[in-house]
């Protein structure tokens, strides 16, 4: 089996085993709907309200969402001990391990991207600004599946990681939840976004190089 059968033999079984498991993947997104749906009642249903924090409200409620469960990514690979497999197999640990932070995405980012209207809507953003937030969701979801899933593979060993795992990522989330509200504001002001979304792009391109890399040598400690 070479490289990229490996690739997607893993992509793969993580798919399988989500459409087993749907409440894994199904409850980040009734709490990203709950937040949405919820807010305004704390704030009060006055449009002018709502569209002018609804960036940071989509956002906040987005990065929430993906830290959900994100223990989760390498646990079972670990408790039945495929990761320690795939860490003596001669096939590059990095490439292997980026197939887990793309089923992450497809799971966790993906739906986001396409929810991005509904979203929206609900919190009376701009129509102006539609495009801009389905954008920065599309474009800054995968650095967030990347940093997930390095942060994931720091604490293996840990019965008890995903508080741990939320302090490691929460700093590393905040240049992407700055820039991205920054252009989702902007786009409902009528103003230009090309500057923070190219910068949010580089931000996904930049991490999705380099987390392969250090998700493999996090695995590899844990595992050793």
């Amino acid at each position: 089996m070479n490289a990229m059968q490996l690739w997607r033999s893993v992509l793969s079984k993580d798919l399988r085993l989500a459409a087993r498991r749907r409440s894994d993947a199904i409850n980040p997104l009734i709490f990203l709907l709950m937040v949405i749906t919820l807010f305004p009642l704390g704030v009060g249903p006055g449009p002018d309200i709502l569209s002018r924090i609804a960036p940071g409200i989509i956002w906040v409620a987005a990065l929430l969402a993906t830290l959900l469960g994100v223990d989760r990514i390498f646990k079972d690979d670990y408790a039945d001990g495929s990761l320690e497999q795939l860490c003596l197999l001669p096939q590059p640990l990095a490439f292997t391990v980026s197939a887990k932070m793309v089923s992450h995405w497809l799971l966790s980012g993906l739906p986001l991207v396409i929810l991005s209207p509904l979203l929206a809507l609900l919190l009376n953003l701009p129509g102006s600004a539609y495009g801009a937030l389905s954008l920065s969701l599309l474009f800054g979801t995968p650095a967030l599946s990347a940093l997930a899933a390095t942060g994931a593979s720091l604490t293996l060993p840990l019965q008890r990681g995903s508080a741990l795992v939320s302090l490691i990522l929460l700093p590393l989330f905040i240049p992407i939840l700055i820039f991205a509200t920054s252009a989702v504001e902007s786009a409902g002001m009528g103003m230009a976004v090309h500057g923070q979304l190219a910068i949010l792009a580089a931000i996904s391109v930049l991490t999705v190089t380099l987390a392969p890399l250090a998700v493999a040598a996090g695995v590899r400690m844990s595992v050793n």
